[in-house]
């Protein structure tokens, strides 16, 4: 079964690419436990990069003849994961994205919209286009309620759509396979003496920057209070790392240390390095969806709808936002984790363990697909 997989894909952002990392691992399960064998051909900004970073062919995202030639040597298109089809960024996504579903269209394959966070759309002009594109999908997955509820409003009948989670939720470190290999590093974690490794992910967002002063004043008084090691986590190469040193800096001048982590292109590389925090505070929605994955207690600072319906899930909501969060409040709960992160495990575990299965579910509906 050979697909053709469109989303947000070789800008090394590693979010993103943790997505697809998750999708190709999903659909090689989906095949190996159903006999067919998945050849995906990814839609790339950097076509030589992915194909050297995950092995699978690649072709350039922006060149219509080869998309075209790729659609028609397919036996189908996956659209996602990730938030594509949203206007907040610019004019460009939408159209591109249903672009390319509508090129599929034109070829005759079929089309599959995989774990998609939509919105938000604001312009009422693309909201009967996306409604026309899912509504002839031949699956429909999107990653939350809310989104969901938006293709309702749009008009796209609610028995077409699945809620599911976010494909990482479903990525295992090398060699795992299943549920329930996290359990062993959060135990490990609990037995380890010495300073607690607090992950922290920042981005910029607010254009004063008050969101990542707020941010600094509110870990140097989690530092007061505890041992911590405060290392900080990029997840996209650049800006995140930018982001990081400013907040770095402004807590080496209060007399707190702090540590950066490299920007790992690996996604798996960059799970690993969560997988050995006691406790991640963070904005991008990847680090709170890797820190899930992998039992890992978590506070996320809200600066998008999106981090706060990902945190309902787990039962949890956002220690502040980019617009507000009190310094102590944060170290109250911080240090609460740290101290009983057994606590947190008991109360979140179950949900944890549920949608990890529920992410690769996708990737089932697709690969059974190719088998009618």
């Amino acid at each position: 079964m050979r697909l053709v997989i469109s989303g947000y894909y070789g800008f090394r952002n590693s979010g993103d690419e943790a997505v697809l990392k998750s999708i190709l691992t999903a659909l090689e399960h989906a095949g190996q436990e159903r006999s067919v064998r998945v050849e995906p051909i990814v839609l790339s900004a950097d076509p030589e990069w992915t194909s050297k970073q995950y092995g699978v062919e690649a072709v350039p995202r922006m060149k219509l003849a080869e998309v075209r030639a790729a659609l028609r040597a397919s036996d189908g298109l996956i659209s996602g994961g990730g938030s594509l089809l949203q206007d907040a960024t610019g004019l460009g996504s939408i159209p591109y994205y249903l672009g390319i579903m509508e090129l599929a269209r034109w070829s005759g394959k079929p089309t599959f919209v995989y774990a998609q966070g939509i919105g938000p759309v604001n312009r009422a002009m693309f909201r009967w286009p996306i409604a026309r594109a899912f509504r002839k999908a031949a699956y429909v997955s999107v990653r939350d309620e809310e989104s969901a509820a938006l293709l309702r409003r749009f008009g796209v009948p609610e028995a077409r759509i699945e809620v599911v989670p976010d494909p990482v939720m479903g990525l295992p470190l090398p060699g795992e396979a299943g549920v329930g290999f996290a359990q062993a590093d959060a135990s490990a974690r609990m037995d380890v003496d010495g300073p607690a490794v607090v992950g922290v992910s920042v981005r910029f967002w607010r254009g004063d920057r008050a969101d990542l002063d707020r941010a600094v004043a509110a870990l140097g008084a989690l530092a007061g209070r505890r041992s911590v090691r405060l290392r900080f986590l990029p997840f996209h190469h650049g800006p995140d790392e930018d982001a990081s040193r400013y907040v770095m800096e402004r807590l080496a001048s209060a007399g707190v240390a702090s540590e950066l982590a490299p920007a790992h292109e690996e996604p798996q590389a960059m799970l690993r390095e969560v997988s050995r925090c006691r406790l991640l505070f963070g904005m991008r929605l990847h680090s709170l969806i890797y820190a899930a994955n992998r039992e890992v207690p978590l506070l996320g600072l809200s600066y998008d709808p999106k981090i706060d319906q990902f945190l309902a899930r787990l039962g949890q909501k956002a220690v502040g936002s980019t617009d507000a969060l009190d310094p102590e409040i944060f170290a109250d709960q911080a240090a609460r984790m740290l101290d009983r992160p057994e606590e947190w495990l008991a109360s979140t575990r179950p949900a944890i363990e549920r949608l990890k299965l529920e992410a690769v579910r996708p990737a089932q509906q697709i690969v059974a697909f190719a088998r009618i």
